[in-house]
């Protein structure tokens, strides 16, 4: 038997870690549902290798106000703006919390709306 490698703050052990795509995919459905006011249910995620990096690309629908509160400019700014500005934020958003989390190097996130959820506060906090 063994002795127990010693616990030094800072020591680096030697050995390899492994995050599964599973867990990775679960991690950026997450990111995903929260950024989107969605159920990480409703959100696919699949991954891609980029010259060594990896490459997100995600479909999801996205919370939204009622068609009618569309014309009140302060609804569609309190929701997050627009369904484009909201993606092209998600963006930088995702792949920010995903690199943080886990430690992984992506190389993007690409995003495909799918639908649209009616929220009376047109995001789900």
């Amino acid at each position: 038997m063994s002795a127990p490698a010693p616990a030094v703050p800072g020591q680096a052990l030697h050995g390899h870690n492994r995050i599964s795509t599973q867990a990775l995919t679960s991690l950026a459905k997450a990111a995903a549902a929260s950024e989107f006011g969605v159920d990480a249910q409703d959100v696919r995620a699949d991954w891609t290798d980029d010259d060594g990096l990896l490459a997100l690309s995600l479909v999801t629908p996205i919370s939204v106000p009622p068609l009618h509160a569309a014309a009140d400019p302060g609804r569609v700014h309190a929701a997050g703006g627009s369904i484009w500005e909201r993606a092209v934020r998600a963006k930088a958003s995702i792949m920010a919390a995903v690199t943080e989390l886990s430690g992984a190097s992506l190389s993007r996130v690409d995003i495909r709306i799918s639908g649209a959820r009616i929220s009376e506060r047109g995001r789900v906090q």
